[in-house]
């Protein structure tokens, strides 16, 4: 609606400027002064500069706001499908999809959007007053004019795909360089970094030619547009002329319909040149919305059943593709169960704590918590009642306490630093240079150092009700397992556990053992006092 109101507008200050400049003028030819017509065309000009301005702040306002939602709308969507499908994304092509991609909507809401409606409004308001003032005039303006658009249809006919092609080349330059720097360290190990660096300059180079492609067929469609645009405002002139000298058009008439003729065909040919700087914009924003579109709807339930409900998987499958990673898993975890989940690498463990998580939806059958499939639940709500403890755990850039916090945003500094201490993790903290406050980003820890942070995040939420811990002794020495298996059992005592487990340090934990090999096969383990 503002757009419209403003096009519609911008109409009118272009028809009054012509007419009063060209009133102006003809005045100026027989030599006198038409104050009115000044005034009219000093106003108009200022007012054209201001609405210029006005319309770009307004539009640029907007993008803004789009974007921001987009954005918004992007990483919901991605947190709703969860790491499953996260971990089957390049993260550099998600990264520079909602960073340039959507950035790239500029050229679309601030430049071509706009133009639209001025393309709609202007040329009808020019044809409106030539066919009040020079009928043949418009006549040849309204034949002419669509040329414009049909020459800018024709020649960036292919403007779309080629754009898209260029897209898709950044996306992969994106998001190989990305993983070759997250690799460089093996890469430099095994002696690849020249062929990655390689790699990474021949898909830069593969961008660049799909860039000069793109820019050649724009600059081509402009210089098309400009020669159909001055050979139709020639049509219009000539005559225009052979009448004034014939005495069948006055010279205001004339001046008019001579400032006039350009402004028509002006938006038409703005609208081309905004066309092909909106499309790579419009190249990613399809990419956006085929994530958005596929992304399932968030779950909204009021109540959850009770902090103390069985969780039960019944007949569970979950399928990868063609791969079966669980097939027929029926379990049953009562409340204060410590199951501890063993079998072979790749037999399906950390899939079962990932459906328990909502992270992986299941193909067949159900989970279900006191009854209720966890499918109808709200996962934000529910994953409130976890603690999680995975075999990396991430930590982000920002002070160690803040990433302890992780498990409890609101967490006062004395309740990280008691967690801390029951993860066994306080002593090698206070030896950091700046404490809790020092930045991870800038000192590295070991594997060790790391899982003590990731089980004082588990000990910061107090409230939960189940524990999930996959492997969380992997890749330890001793020493470190020891604090870990210890400080688990601890926080373990009274509460219900899924562990998943290969050694037998953390199996002393267990009250049962569910051997997890495709299927599920359960063993009775004696309960370990805690």
């Amino acid at each position: 609606m503002v757009l419209a109101g403003s096009a519609l507008l911008a109409a009118v200050l272009v028809v009054a400027q012509a007419v009063s400049l060209a009133t102006l003028l003809a005045a100026a030819v027989d030599g006198r002064l038409d104050r009115t017509a000044l005034v009219v065309g000093a106003a108009t000009v200022l007012l054209r500069g201001l609405h210029a301005a006005a319309l770009t702040a307004i539009a640029g306002r907007a993008a803004a706001d789009v974007k921001a939602h987009l954005r918004e709308r992007l990483l919901d969507a991605a947190a709703r499908r969860g790491p499953g499908w996260l971990a089957g994304q390049r993260a550099g092509e998600l990264a520079t999809l909602a960073g340039r991609g959507v950035d790239g909507l500029d050229g679309y809401l601030t430049g071509y959007l706009p133009q639209v409606f001025l393309a709609a409004f202007v040329p009808l308001a020019t044809l409106g007053w030539l066919a009040f003032t020079d009928f043949t005039s418009a006549v040849v303006v309204a034949l002419t004019l669509p040329l414009i658009p049909v020459f800018g249809i024709l020649v960036g006919k292919s403007t779309g795909a080629r754009t898209q092609r260029q897209w898709q080349q950044l996306s992969r330059l994106g998001g190989h360089f990305l993983d070759t720097v997250r690799g460089l360290a093996t890469l430099r190990a095994f002696g690849r970094e020249a062929a990655y660096v390689a790699r990474v300059r021949e898909n830069a180079e593969g961008y660049r030619r799909a860039t000069m492609r793109t820019l050649r067929l724009a600059f081509l469609s402009a210089l098309v547009l400009e020669l159909v645009a001055t050979v139709s405002v020639a049509l219009v002139a000539v005559p225009v002329g052979l009448r004034l000298l014939d005495g069948r058009l006055t010279l205001g008439a004339a001046l008019a319909v001579l400032l006039l003729a350009p402004e028509a065909y002006l938006p038409l040919r703005a609208l081309g040149t905004r066309f092909h700087a909106s499309q790579e914009g419009l190249a990613a924003s399809a990419e956006v919305h085929a994530v958005l579109q596929d992304a399932p709807p968030a779950r909204t339930e009021a109540r959850l059943p009770p902090a103390d409900a069985a969780l039960v998987l019944e007949h569970v499958e979950v399928r990868y593709g063609d791969v079966v990673a669980l097939r027929d898993a029926s379990l049953t975890v009562d409340p204060g169960d410590r199951v501890a989940l063993v079998g072979p690498s790749g037999g399906g463990k950390s899939t079962l704590l990932s459906l328990v998580l909502g992270f992986t939806a299941p193909t067949a059958g159900r989970v279900l918590v006191g009854g209720a499939d966890l499918a109808t639940l709200d996962l934000a709500a529910w994953r409130a009642r976890l603690a999680w403890m995975p075999q990396r755990p991430h930590l982000f850039a920002g002070t160690v306490a803040d990433n302890i916090r992780l498990g409890s945003e609101h967490a006062t500094l004395a309740e990280v630093v008691a967690s801390a201490r029951a993860a066994e993790a306080d002593g090698f903290v206070r030896e950091l240079p700046d404490g809790y406050d020092t930045d991870l980003a800038a000192h590295g820890l070991s594997s060790g150092q790391r899982q003590r942070l990731a089980m004082a995040r588990a000990w910061l939420r107090r409230d939960a009700t189940l524990l999930l811990f996959d492997e969380p002794t992997a890749r330890l020495d001793a020493a470190s397992e020891a604090a870990v298996v210890a400080s688990a059992a601890r926080l373990a005592a009274g509460r219900t556990a899924l562990l998943v487990a290969h050694r037998p340090a953390l199996l002393s934990i267990a009250t049962r053992t569910v051997t997890v090999d495709g299927r599920l096969t359960e063993a009775r383990h004696p309960v370990v006092a805690a």
